[in-house]
């Protein structure tokens, strides 16, 4: 299995804990080793191949909003604890911008979230300007981009991951409209896999 990186700095802590208390208390030994065995678990990162062709969802997890913004429509996908963390990209992209934004730590899945600590990455398509949002939620403390301004995205690509709770949004380019989108409110999708927008050409 492939994990994500930085897993040794949740896990291992646990495993030693773990060691320590083998032999003076066997008990409190198994809780840590629980614990180390659910932080592998939360920062597995399977291989995922694209279902279909067109715009492949960014995250694991439930789809929280389908709104528009202006001229362009944001799909964003809310990754709960028993969710893949490891985002993806929805499309093949030039990375224009990677910027990181202080902000609170509020429930992902609620309007307030927009006011929370985040990462956009500023995208360039062959459709036009995209962005991809990820978004620290109540517990998560760390959002973890693995791509800088130049870099050559291709659809299904990894391209960070965040600890522990989160959400992430795609900010379609100007050519997609409602009638493209394939997904709705309280969907459930696999980074990297899922379809949430088909445009016929």
């Amino acid at each position: 299995m492939r994990y994500a990186p930085g897993v040794q700095r949740f896990a291992l802590p646990a495993f030693l804990v773990a060691a320590v208390f083998a032999v003076l208390a066997p008990p409190l030994s198994l809780v840590a080793l629980l614990a180390g065995g659910f932080v592998l678990w939360f920062f597995r990162d399977p291989e995922r191949t694209p279902s279909a062709p067109g715009v492949v969802s960014p995250a694991d997890g439930r789809v929280s909003v389908v709104r528009e913004e202006g001229e362009q429509l944001r799909i964003g996908v809310f990754m709960n604890v028993t969710d893949v963390h490891v985002n993806r990209a929805p499309f093949d992209a030039t990375v224009e911008r990677v910027t990181h934004r202080d902000g609170a730590h509020l429930p992902a899945f609620s309007k307030e979230s927009e006011r929370n600590e985040r990462v956009d990455v500023d995208l360039s398509t062959d459709d036009g300007p995209a962005e991809l949002s990820l978004i620290a939620g109540a517990f998560a403390r760390r959002i973890h981009p693995y791509v800088e301004a130049g870099d050559g995205l291709e659809r299904g690509q990894r391209l960070g991951h965040i600890d522990f709770g989160s959400r992430a949004d795609v900010l379609l380019p100007p050519c997609y409209d409602r009638e493209d989108v394939t997904v709705d409110v309280g969907d459930t999708l696999r980074a990297g896999e899922s379809v949430v927008a088909y445009r016929d050409e």
